[in-house]
């Protein structure tokens, strides 16, 4: 388990926020016309909502001092000279308007959440699409538990930004303009002093909001972290609790989130300094309207009607300016998901493809490879695990990689599967390069069985469907039982849809790697990786294994990685590897007569072997037996 997040090897930027913009414009580029009309409908809605205030002055003015109607008002409409009935028609126009509007609203705001959805799915497609043709070392990087930190937060965030970047803004400004143009048809001096609280906004926004996005993008990249740290920890349950780390990692988990709570109460307080100063700033600025729109009404420039409906116009101007500048801190929150969104869709992908780019099927290929001059070092680092490895194979050859752990046998094997491409050096099959395939299609030939299976969270039939969704029942049924893996399934509850547990956590071993050896089969590969595929099984089922793999190797180009001899001496060819270096090739018997590194491993497994099968044997026979071969 990791105490700290690995060292990123790509750096991350902080976008400026016209580029966010632009790049967000550009994810909501297939919603256009959507957001077109919910704008549309957004406007209708507010414009309605700026009618019934007018009301107050029909109520206070003509109702209630029962003063005349002007005209052409009294002209028109004769009937509304009289107050209460002007009284009655003013409410039901207020109710009507206010009804219409509720309605207009609700289905604008159904259909912007509804396009957030879209938008938040259409994101979370796309990360989850780049994050799975990342470079390897890229995706061992980010964890599993970050990349669903990255789909759930930050890719739910940018659909946010339909709200706190257009509607919620769009709102403001319709309504701002609605109540400028009727707080100026009051009285123009009283709009001027309102309209001194505009540059408050952008100043605010410039002295505190701006530096609140970089503070966001921490604590996302904190959760992160956590995610992360969390799914290892759980995912690894049986080595935490093995060694007792249970309480060290309960400590690591408190301790990473105390940070991101310090975090979080850090940028609390440059979100309330924007609202204080707001709270203060409304009240007494509508107290200073109010004495000069009062002493106006004393002096008989306004009527106390214009006084009301100008009081009511400016909390409507005032209530967006609020929201605008109190939004505008949980829209740098969003615009801090977008921004690291983006550091994930910039970074390239794994071997992309190109128009020229060679697609494949599996009876166009014949499975010759060829390793010409291959050195290889993992990204990160400065030790090359290949050196300079030539290799000849001939379609449908059985090549068995030996040698000590970390000699790169592995490494050669990632590279036929295409994992990673070659430092220096070519790979080539058939005579091409392997880069000049695409790689999804060429990947369609292969088969891999790895000495650490993974098996996915649902049913043995579905596991070992995975490499052909198409499959039969029959056809399952015929891979596990070519993988000796049916007599098992056949004893379970429910056959083969038992569910097997996250990594087939509910099986054993060996019952996991048959089926990792099932799906292989059912894949029908051309060219057939097993990294030590019989390794978690006991001497009986890799007996029966064993004519099942051989059926499955005939006609295959086959890289076998295996420490047994059982599985070796049947080999076509034998390579040793050695420090990033192949330092012997030939078959069983040509390298048993030519002595050096294989004969020496195969000496020393037939003297275990013996050991074991004869403890006193071993001890009392010092000597070096001699190999039967």
């Amino acid at each position: 388990m990791h105490a700290t997040a690995p060292e990123r090897s790509h750096k991350e930027r902080i976008r400026s926020a016209k580029e966010l913009l632009r790049r967000f414009f550009q994810l909501l580029a297939p919603f256009r016309w959507q957001i077109v009309w919910i704008l549309a409908s957004l406007t209708v809605a507010t414009v309605l909502a700026l009618i019934p205030p007018a009301g107050t002055k029909f109520l206070v003015d003509y109702v209630l001092t029962q003063k005349p109607l002007p005209e052409p008002w009294a002209t028109r409409f004769p009937s509304l000279t009289d107050p209460k009935t002007l009284l009655m028609a003013t409410v039901i126009a207020v109710v009507s308007i206010s009804l219409l509007k509720i309605v207009v609203h609700i289905l604008g705001r159904w259909y912007a959440t509804r396009i957030t959805k879209h938008i938040q799915l259409n994101v979370r497609r796309k990360v989850f699409e780049h994050a799975v043709r990342l470079p390897l070392h890229r995706v061992h990087e980010i964890r599993s538990g970050g990349v669903a930190s990255i789909l759930r937060e930050d890719g739910g965030s940018v659909g946010e930004l339909v709200f706190g970047l257009l509607y919620n803004p769009w709102r403001a400004i319709i309504q701002l303009l609605g109540s400028f143009i009727i707080l100026a048809w009051v009285d123009w001096t009283l709009l001027l002093g309102a309209a001194v609280l505009l540059p408050l906004v952008f100043l605010s926004h410039k002295a505190w909001i701006s530096k609140i996005r970089p503070q966001f993008r921490a604590i996302r990249k904190q959760r992160e972290q956590i995610d992360a740290g969390a799914a290892e920890a759980f995912s690894g349950i049986r080595v935490v609790r093995a060694f007792s780390r249970q309480k060290r990692e309960s400590g690591r988990f408190v301790t990473e989130n105390n940070l991101m709570v310090r975090q979080e109460l850090y940028a609390w307080w440059w979100m309330r300094a924007v609202e204080m100063i707001w709270e203060a700033m409304i009240p007494l600025s509508s107290a200073a309207l109010l004495f000069y729109g009062g002493w106006r009404v004393l002096e008989g420039a306004l009527t106390v009607g214009d006084l009301m409906m100008f009081l009511v116009y400016l909390l409507m101007l005032l209530q967006p300016l609020a929201t605008l500048a109190n939004s505008a801190t949980q829209f740098q929150n969003s615009l801090s998901g977008l921004d690291r969104i983006l550091d994930l869709l910039d970074e390239p992908k794994e071997m992309e493809s190109t128009p020229e780019s060679i697609r494949v099927s599996r009876n166009e290929v014949a499975g010759n490879i060829a390793f010409n001059g291959v050195t290889f070092a993992y990204p990160g680092t400065e030790t090359a695990a290949l050196n300079s490895v030539n290799l000849q194979v001939k379609a449908g050859q059985v090549i068995a990689l030996v040698g000590p752990s970390g000699a790169g046998k592995t490494t050669l094997c990632n590279l036929v599967a295409r994992f990673y491409d070659p430092t220096e050096g070519q790979i080539l099959l058939d005579g091409r390069n392997l880069q000049d395939y695409d790689v999804e299609s060429f990947r369609s030939l292969l088969g891999v069985v790895e000495q650490d299976v993974f098996l996915f969270d649902g049913t043995i039939g579905q596991n070992i469907a995975y490499a052909n969704r198409e499959a039969t029942d029959e056809q399952i049924l015929a891979a596990a039982t070519a993988a000796n893996a049916a007599e098992f399934v056949e004893r379970m509850p429910d056959g083969f849809q038992t569910v097997i547990g996250e990594r087939g956590v509910k099986l054993s071993g060996g019952q996991r790697q048959r089926l990792a050896i099932a799906r292989a089969i059912l894949a029908d590969p051309k060219i057939l990786i097993l990294d030590e595929a019989t390794s978690n099984l006991d001497t009986d089922s890799e007996r029966l294994i064993q004519d099942s793999l051989a059926q499955l190797m005939r006609g295959r180009t086959s890289f076998v990685i295996a420490h047994r001899l059982s599985t070796i001496a049947s080999a076509d060819l034998i390579c040793v590897v050695e420090n990033g270096h192949i330092t012997q090739t030939g078959t069983h018997d040509e390298l048993m007569q030519s002595g050096g590194k294989y004969r020496a491993m195969v000496e020393q497994q037939v003297q275990m072997t013996l050991g074991k099968a004869n403890p006193q044997l071993s001890k009392n026979t010092p000597q070096k037996p001699r190999s039967p071969h």
